[in-house]
């Protein structure tokens, strides 16, 4: 075990995401990937009382529940805006992971990103402990992705990762084990699905939830326009009549939706390559740029941001779960641990 202290717990790395949770245990591997979501049941005076489901089955409730019950996302743009569901969640996807109970409580790595504020930290550490962590460790999400995609950050040589989630992108360039640049720009998966949202509203006149938008974005979804353009269709509540309706939706008019948010991250790498040292700069050059994350998988992103740099660049081949295998890594290794655990 990581720790040695015991070999009756397992310790605990943690990808705490806007849109998913992901554990990894000691030992074992991912454990768990459960939506971040939480049905509860709404009180008197609309306030939040009994959870009703977590994970999986909370996240089938968005946009479906009864008045009595509400489905509570506790993160938003990477950081807890809900302590109290948060711990709940955590709590429930740690025992889900762990699977029998342990005699003694595990030690907890968990990943956020890299532009967080003291305050925030301190909200992750927190919920953290009260889920049942005896020991509370905070892992930049940047330098977890990186991890998890084999490069070399503890060496002299820049290495420059890309992460795409749900609430926010992380860009970084990293070298001996730091962050020597870095941006955290809260444009990912979530605002994505809102201008599509908004987009088909525009367009077509039909209101669509969180989850119809999302899938557009996977089906349709296209950084530089598909050779044969693809059409699907999307179900909905007219905006003027209020009755159901269905509209022929084409990758095109999805691809014109993301042309904001992308923007918006290519400049985030732009910006984050201008201030790197122009030595880590030509390491970059020579290396290339490391795209993952659950929206990192677009058709055609690699090939804008390519375009865009000058600058090759790959799509690590389990995005998904790039952060949390990375902070599986730093977990079973203690000296590692202790050189990129955040203070």
């Amino acid at each position: 075990m990581a720790n040695g202290l015991n070999a009756f717990s397992r310790d605990l790395a943690v990808d705490l995401g806007t849109a998913n949770t992901l554990v990894y245990v000691d030992g074992k591997g991912i454990a768990l990937e459960e939506p971040s979501v939480v049905a509860v049941q709404r009180g008197r005076g609309g306030a939040l009382g009994d959870v009703v489901s977590v994970g999986t089955e909370a996240r089938k409730m968005l946009g479906r529940t009864p008045g009595n019950i509400v489905a509570v996302r506790p993160l938003k743009n990477g950081i807890i805006t809900d302590f109290r569901i948060a711990e709940i969640m955590l709590r429930s996807f740690i025992h889900k992971a762990m699977g029998t109970k342990s005699f003694f409580k595990p030690r907890i790595l968990a990943c956020v990103p890299s532009g967080v504020s003291e305050v925030e930290k301190r909200a992750v550490y927190e919920s953290a402990r009260a889920a049942g962590g005896r020991e509370v460790y905070l892992l930049s999400e940047p330098i977890a992705a990186a991890l998890g995609a084999g490069l070399p950050i503890m060496e002299a040589t820049g290495s420059m990762v890309v992460d795409i989630g749900g609430g926010t992108t992380e860009v970084a360039v990293i070298a001996m084990g730091g962050l020597v640049q870095s941006a955290s720009i809260k444009v990912a998966g979530d605002q994505m699905d809102q201008a599509i949202m908004e987009a088909i509203k525009e367009q077509h006149g039909l209101i669509i939830g969180e989850m119809s938008a999302e899938h557009l974005k996977i089906t349709l979804g296209c950084a530089v326009p598909f050779t044969t353009p693809r059409v699907g269709s999307i179900k909905g509540r007219d905006i003027q009549t209020g009755i159901p309706k269905e509209v022929r939706i084409s990758s095109s008019d999805i691809g014109q939706a993301l042309a904001g948010p992308i923007k918006q991250i290519l400049e985030a790498i732009q910006q984050t390559l201008a201030a790197t040292p122009p030595e880590l700069a030509a390491d970059i050059l020579d290396r290339g740029i490391v795209l993952c994350g659950g929206g990192a998988q677009m058709a055609g992103l690699t090939d804008v941001i390519r375009e865009t740099t000058g600058i090759d660049c790959v799509l690590d081949q389990d995005p998904l779960r790039c952060v949390v295998r990375g902070a599986g890594l730093a977990l079973e290794n203690t000296l590692l641990l202790n050189r990129v655990a955040m203070a």
